[in-house]
């Protein structure tokens, strides 16, 4: 199947007026073998991705064409309601899948990965945030493949003491934890979380780096939420501030009509540009596009050089 198709925000309800989808959100939706094995892969073992449960645009690429996939731990509901995210929110069930680290392990294994990347749902309900959790999936990957790389993209773990010390213990190549937005727009994008205590998360990684972690620290941003691009750089200026060596930006794609708008298509001359902006920070590596997200091309990432 090879099929050109639009995405972005859905259509309008009751006569309400939507943004246009510009021609550069278009991709080509293409299922090839190694899709459906990827597919049947995660069925079979029960796990869960976030390139299904919050509708990635790359799935047909990174599934179809490079045979990748984004594990996500933890379950697949969250208890947090993010404004923009389309994973299930509400009340998970008690504990955690102890077989699960060793599932994500030998699925890994079975498609050959070199950088293996790991993410989670919230999970407040957990003391430790689910940190330990992400230090026995590391652990587990490093077992079956002790050649690969790990990249994990954590919570905030509510600021729970020690949960970062738990994860980084485990040593994964890349630590991740996305900022998401601008400041002036976390109570309607992240209503759970707050801008400073993402931001001391990162600072936080990276002051262990400099004290012996030899791993990446890396975020995420989104554009087209409602965000000035005076906004968006002061955040970008943050970020490096805090000791954070990659960053992607990516476009904001509403996923349901209960989810926050599209405030605008920003144009790929935009990205490059904040791509640009940020090189010249002193970002070791920055990712920048429409479709981008945090773990697009994550395997380029990890061998950035430090600034």
């Amino acid at each position: 199947m090879d099929e050109l198709v639009s995405i972005g925000a859905p259509p309008a309800v009751g006569g309400v007026a939507r943004l246009s989808r510009p021609d550069w959100l278009r991709i080509r939706l293409r299922t090839p073998e190694p899709y459906h094995r990827v597919r049947r892969l995660m069925e079979g073992l029960n796990l869960n991705t976030v390139c299904e449960e919050a509708r990635c645009p790359n799935i047909y690429e990174c599934w179809g064409e490079h045979g990748t996939a984004t594990f996500m731990i933890l379950g697949d509901t969250c208890t947090r309601r993010c404004g923009f995210c389309a994973v299930h929110t509400g009340r998970p069930a008690p504990g955690v899948d102890a077989d699960e680290p060793a599932r994500v392990a030998e699925a890994a294994t079975a498609m050959g990965l070199r950088h293996v990347v790991v993410t989670s749902v919230d999970r407040d309900d957990l003391p430790d945030g689910g940190a330990g959790h992400f230090a026995a999936t590391i652990r587990a990957i490093r077992k079956r493949l002790p050649g690969a790389a790990v990249e994990v993209l954590t919570p905030d773990f509510r600021g729970v003491d020690d949960a970062l010390d738990i994860v980084l213990d485990a040593r994964p190549e890349v630590f991740s934890h996305n900022m998401e937005t601008v400041p002036r727009l976390y109570r309607q994008a992240r209503p759970g979380s707050s801008y400073q205590r993402s931001l001391a998360l990162l600072a936080d990684a990276a002051v262990q780096r400099d004290g012996g972690y030899e791993g990446r620290v890396k975020t995420g941003l989104m554009a087209g939420l409602g965000e000035t691009t005076t906004e968006l750089e002061a955040t970008i200026r943050d970020i490096r501030s805090a000791g954070t060596e990659i960053l992607t930006i990516g476009q904001y794609l509403q996923p349901t009509r209960d989810h926050l708008p599209v405030d605008r298509y920003v144009h790929p001359d935009e990205f490059a540009r904040l791509r640009g902006f940020a090189l010249g920070l002193g970002f070791s590596h920055c990712e920048s596009g429409p479709l981008v997200r945090s773990s697009y091309h994550a395997h380029e990432h990890v061998g950035a050089a430090s600034p």
